[in-house]
């Protein structure tokens, strides 16, 4: 993406209500609060118009992130509809702020968002079905750009669970690999903009520490993997099937280990250097 100019208005001065997002030289417009504050929300001047938004909380039955993405000639009127809809805590939506855009345009970007969404996988769609809409190929280019400045603001309003699961980082040389071996077990990956990525194809040891009796969030990481297929039991070890991301090194090495893990000293370069180390370089 390119370099972008962000300008965030805090309605009531707390970052957590009612906000309004703009980038420099783009005719869109974000507004995104929480749900206790959907009166305010659309009785703002933007809500009356057609736009896309995004109704994000936790699905009652798992636990995990939902997510509803929709469209509307009227974003306000949209949102009193989905006040029987239990799982959402927080909305955002985005319009133009001139007259250029139509309901075309925005099915469009409910189209493509609705597959993003899918292809990322970060959340539980309530919605996955969309019809969306053939547009010219001038207007399909211009929507993508579009597009693209909506990725830009989710995350700064919020909502992470568009952004792609990284399996690794492009460009990066094999210096910035790192490793993690314990018991003949061999582990690949790397620091992220979220955490830390484990690449497909590394493995895990199948018996866990004596300490996940004590501190079982590390046994119930790793079953929280095997049960979403990520992490699969082969003859005397774990195997990655896909890359899983996780909030930390630690995090990831105490998968790998099965126990608690000092991630900045498990994860070394090729050359036997710690992550520590490196870090204080």
């Amino acid at each position: 993406m390119d370099s972008a100019t962000i300008k965030i208005f805090l309605v009531h001065g707390d970052p957590k209500r009612l906000r309004t997002a703009e980038l420099s030289n783009w005719t869109g417009k974000g507004v995104a609060g929480p749900r206790s504050e959907l009166d305010s929300i659309i009785s703002r001047e933007e809500s009356l118009k057609s736009g896309i938004y995004f109704l994000t909380g936790n699905d009652p039955e798992t636990g995990k992130s939902a997510l509803y993405v929709g469209e509307a000639d009227s974003v306000g009127k949209r949102l009193k509809d989905h006040l029987e809809k239990d799982f959402w805590n927080h909305v955002v939506f985005f319009t133009s702020k001139d007259e250029n855009l139509t309901k075309a345009h925005f099915k469009f970007l409910e189209g493509r968002l609705i597959d993003q969404a899918k292809q990322v996988g970060r959340a539980k769609l309530i919605n996955d079905k969309s019809s969306g809409s053939k547009l010219p190929e001038s207007d399909r280019e211009d929507m993508e750009i579009f597009l693209e400045k909506i990725h830009q603001l989710l995350p700064v309003l919020g909502v992470e669970v568009l952004v792609p699961q990284i399996s690794k980082i492009e460009g990066e040389s094999e210096t910035q690999i790192l490793y993690c071996e314990i018991k003949g077990i061999n582990a690949k990956g790397q620091l992220t903009p979220n955490g830390f990525v484990i690449f497909a194809g590394s493995q895990a040891v199948i018996n866990e520490r004596p300490s996940t009796d004590k501190y079982p969030w590390a046994s119930n990481l790793r079953q929280k993997l095997m049960d979403d297929g990520i992490l699969i039991t082969k003859s005397d070890f774990l195997l990655f099937k896909k890359a899983a991301e996780f909030s930390s090194p630690s995090a990831a090495a105490a998968v790998v280990k099965g126990g608690q893990a000092n991630g900045l000293t498990s994860w070394k370069d090729k050359d036997g250097n710690t992550l520590k180390s490196l870090e204080s370089k």
